[in-house]
């Protein structure tokens, strides 16, 4: 019997975490039923090296952007630079960009510039905005409502863990939330609440491993094979059984991430 369909729509598998054994990892993915795998790329400048991986491996593929902890450290990423990169068949989001108050607060007005850089990127391309928000809640609410109000665009919170208001207000601009190994912690019950509240078709679900590994291998190195755990949990919030929110959450990454569903070898 085949294991349910699912899709890890952000992970990090150019990190030095995987060096080792990348094959192998992403063929653990693949035999828990982890189909497709979204791979960001963090500072463009290691563009090239994340491409490689999605090139090299046919369930994986890419987006490229600034990290916002990035933002003061790497050159400004341009329009055009951007749009360019999406001229590859399997670049399929700009980012992650965003807000990071909590580490690098003292580098906010380079980071509001990056993003608006970014917005623009998606606006332009229309694929979708993948977005890091952390301690920034009100600046983020502020930027993306403007700047959606001007020219509408797809996006995606991304390993959402903010606000009830900052989700109320995602959903309403059409975006998505994505579930992470945060949700399935057992003191994240706040949160799975908020998830609650939200369509069950704006719902995306991912690793963003090497990090945040849901139970039961939090603290270990998270990878795109445990997206299943998360999703269990996620089948839970949503009353759906795993199969069904397996589906759903992929039909999701489909509606959003329309380059990467049209894609064939």
């Amino acid at each position: 019997m085949s294991l349910p369909q699912i899709v890890d729509s952000h992970c990090h598998l150019d990190f030095s975490d995987f060096d080792a054994e990348r094959a192998d990892v992403i063929a653990r993915a693949v035999d828990a039923g982890v189909t497709r795998m979204v791979t960001i790329c963090t500072r463009l400048r290691l563009e090239p090296q994340v491409r490689k991986i999605a090139e090299d491996f046919a369930p994986v593929f890419y987006a490229a952007g600034t990290h916002p902890m990035s933002a003061a450290d790497e050159p400004m990423a341009t329009l055009d630079e951007l749009i360019a990169l999406t001229a590859h068949p399997k670049m399929v989001g700009i980012g992650e960009s965003g807000l990071d108050y909590h580490y690098t607060a003292e580098t906010a007005q380079v980071q509001k510039q990056s993003l608006r850089v970014h917005i623009q990127a998606a606006q332009e391309t229309g694929l979708p905005l993948i977005i890091h928000n952390r301690a920034s809640d009100d600046d983020m609410i502020d930027i993306l409502s403007v700047a959606h109000k001007e020219k509408p665009f797809a996006c995606v919170m991304h390993c959402f863990s903010s606000s009830a208001e900052l989700a109320r207000v995602a959903i309403d601009l059409g975006f998505y939330l994505s579930m992470s190994g945060i949700a399935a912690f057992p003191k994240s019950q706040e949160l799975r609440d908020i998830f609650a509240s939200a369509p069950v078709d704006r719902i995306l679900v991912e690793t963003d491993s090497p990090y945040l590994a849901p139970p039961p291998h939090r603290g270990r190195r998270n990878e795109p094979a445990y997206t299943a755990h998360t999703a269990k949990i996620g089948a839970e919030v949503f009353g759906l059984s795993y199969e069904d929110f397996a589906a759903q959450t992929s039909a999701n990454f489909d509606r959003l991430f329309a380059k990467a569903a049209g894609w064939s070898s």
